[in-house]
């Protein structure tokens, strides 16, 4: 066996990981080899039953069968149809204002956040309906596709966000109290890109034309009916999940299972619920959740021997030591944490970060509810921050070529989001009540 220092196990493990990933190796391999060939050469044999509880500790973790639950539950939203009637309930009410359109779009997204809470299928079917639209009106491409981009992220941290039911267990959080602390953050960055776009297209009316005034001549009860069929039937699935968490009524996991049924039931009321979509509803659900746990299971290794080869210590006391007290320590974790969004799903990075920041967050006194709606926040960033930014090649994979939609303008269109979440993490900083008012008054 060999010995090295933790301060070299830190330096071997995570260099190994960015080499891994840089060179396009899928994470769960990088994270497992890693932590596999890291143990057997300096723990040996004793390596295996270390590994053996930690990921057995991933599959059997009671919380974690809420992911494909959600999973399914967003798919099922996805295979309705909802999103079309979403969207043209909004379109009528919104689209006369400049940047209406763009406006809609945020509004969608942050909707179907609540609902749906996988980006790929957020991103997917606001582009299909939302995109062509705005080309259409004559948009900049540049507007619409950031709006795009920006409000199909938001469900990392709307729940059910996927994310939060991961990041509870590796936190050892109540996964309610994070449901109702992200809600109030998730709504002030809708409301931020809304203020953006609004203001924009204020100061710049040819970056977004509004819609003709024939085109908007719709009696008001045909308005209301057209708004009341786009948002009842999400709003339904939000209170059927949400209203029995913040009621005490029902476990997350539990909600999960409700809102399976309930998005089943809008299925079916849609006439859209039928064996085929069933069946593409399950495989989605099981790429998505053997792909988190496959994650899971990788960075459950690599935590593992780097906790026990002391590399937690290392860390700790290089944040602990940093300047400016807590918040100094507090910036740094931020600011890696945005770094490792560059290159590493978000899912992998609350795998892997969690375990090793959260005796730090112990000791810098930070309330544990608040500390982890920050990193979500942050992780927002991560997906539309290059290289990596998910949501960038997504919509760049969905464009049609007649759309003259480029990776150079996607990035330019997010970049003042970016800007805007670090407004938003700024907000929860000075105001910390966005995020712990929900949980405080949630029934147990």
């Amino acid at each position: 066996m060999v010995e090295i220092s933790p301060t070299l196990v830190v330096i071997i493990m995570f260099g190994g990981l960015l080499i891994g990933v840089l060179l396009g190796y899928p994470l769960f391999i990088v994270v497992g080899g890693i932590g596999m060939v890291v143990g057997l050469l300096t723990l040996g044999m004793p390596v295996f039953p270390l590994l053996h509880l930690r990921v057995l500790g991933i599959f059997t973790h009671y919380v974690l069968l809420a992911v494909p639950l959600f999973v399914f539950m967003g798919v099922m939203v996805e295979r309705s149809g909802a999103a079309d009637r979403l969207y043209g309930g909004l379109y009528i009410w919104f689209g006369g204002l400049k940047g209406g359109l763009a406006i809609v779009t945020i509004l969608m997204g942050t909707i179907l956040a609540a609902c749906v809470g996988v980006i790929i299928a957020s991103i997917s079917m606001m582009a299909l309906v939302a995109l062509p639209e705005m080309l259409k009106r004559g948009y900049r491409k540049e507007l619409a596709s950031g709006s795009i981009c920006a409000g199909g992220s938001l469900g990392i941290l709307i729940p059910p966000s996927v994310m939060l039911v991961i990041y509870g267990p590796m936190a050892q959080i109540s996964v309610g109290k994070l449901f109702m602390g992200a809600f109030i953050p998730g709504f002030v960055l809708s409301g931020l890109y809304c203020s953006y776009i609004a203001l924009q297209c204020w100061l710049r009316p040819e970056l977004a034309p509004p819609i003709p005034v024939e085109d908007r001549a719709v009696p008001l009860s045909k308005k209301l009916t057209l708004l009341v069929a786009g948002v009842l039937p999400p709003a339904f699935i939000v209170l059927s999940v949400m209203g029995s968490i913040f009621l005490g009524i029902a476990t997350p996991t539990e909600a999960a299972a409700v809102g399976c049924v309930a998005a089943a039931v809008l299925a079916i009321a849609y006439r859209q619920f039928n064996l085929e979509t069933f069946k593409e509803a399950a495989l989605q659900t099981m790429r998505i959740t053997a792909m988190a746990m496959a994650i899971g299971a990788g960075s459950s290794m690599f935590t593992g021997v780097f906790l026990r080869l002391g590399g937690g210590e290392v860390v700790s006391n290089l944040v602990l030591a940093a300047p400016g007290g807590r918040w100094g320590s507090f910036a740094i974790i931020m600011f890696i944490t945005f770094i490792l969004g560059m290159f590493i799903i978000d899912i992998g990075i609350v795998f892997i970060m969690i375990p090793i920041i959260k005796p730090i967050v112990d000791v810098l006194g930070f309330d544990p509810v608040w500390f982890a709606l920050m990193i979500n926040i942050n992780l927002q960033m991560s997906y539309l921050t290059p290289p990596f930014a998910p949501a960038i090649f997504f919509l760049r994979g969905i464009v049609l070529p007649e759309w003259g939609i480029g990776t150079v303008h996607i990035i330019r269109g997010v970049i003042p989001y970016i800007v805007i979440i670090m407004i938003g993490l700024g907000l929860c900083v000075a105001f910390p009540q966005i995020i712990l008012w929900l949980p405080g008054i949630m029934i147990k």
